[in-house]
């Protein structure tokens, strides 16, 4: 890359993320009521992008080979249990990566 090149990707770059910091303060001003659907969105989108996760990470898992996903079951549910107890969801994803990486590493 050319020096301008490396200045405009970086100019790229920061002129995209300046405007998805500040664009929902310009599109929902303070003094303004936020509008029900994303107030909807809010609440069912943390859980759905979480079932999506779980759908992506246990895709390639051979239920019927080699560990049949025990490090898998394992981990999902210490992250279960850990939710339902804490109801801290970084608090339960950090334990379960740890559990799973361990499970993998030194025990399967």
């Amino acid at each position: 890359m050319t020096a301008m090149q490396m200045l405009i990707t970086v100019a790229a770059a920061v002129l995209a993320t300046v405007l998805t910091r500040f664009l929902a303060f310009w599109v929902f001003p303070a003094g303004k009521e936020t509008p029900k659907y994303v107030q909807y969105l809010g609440k069912v989108l943390p859980g759905a992008i979480f079932g999506m996760l779980v759908v992506y990470c246990l895709r390639n898992v051979q239920w019927t080979q080699g560990h049949h996903g025990l490090p898998e079951i394992i981990s999902l549910a210490v992250i279960t249990a850990l939710h339902l107890w804490k109801k801290q969801t970084l608090l339960s994803v950090a334990v379960g990566t740890l559990c799973y990486m361990l499970l993998v590493q030194f025990v399967f």
